[in-house]
């Protein structure tokens, strides 16, 4: 949901309590930022399991993991804890033109 006077895109914002204590925003956040953390290192690990057993159960592992960073995700925006800034139509044009770019040089066909 988009709101009117902002070009956040957000779904409304819920009371947060300012205190000095940890509130469920920060909770969350801290839960986010380390579900990110480990689904990076559980991706170099698979990229580096040599053994076949041990690569699925990290693969089982950083699939529950990433699931939940995405559960995590959902909750935070549904609350409004989580923005994120529109892409203008110029912005778009020039990430396209960078992957376009950086294919064409790094993967010539």
């Amino acid at each position: 949901m988009q709101s009117n006077n902002s070009n956040k895109i957000q779904n409304p914002k819920t009371q947060v309590p300012k205190t000095i204590e940890m509130n469920d925003r920060d909770r969350l956040n801290d839960m986010l930022s380390t579900a990110k953390y480990m689904t990076d290192a559980y991706d170099t690990a698979l990229n580096e399991a040599s053994h076949a057993q041990l690569y699925q159960d990290i693969l089982s592992i950083y699939t529950d993991t990433q699931n939940c960073q995405r559960d995590i995700f959902d909750l935070m925006f549904q609350k409004g804890w989580y923005k994120m800034d529109p892409a203008t139509g110029q912005q778009l044009q020039q990430s396209h033109q960078q992957f376009s770019n950086y294919m064409t040089t790094q993967f010539p066909h």
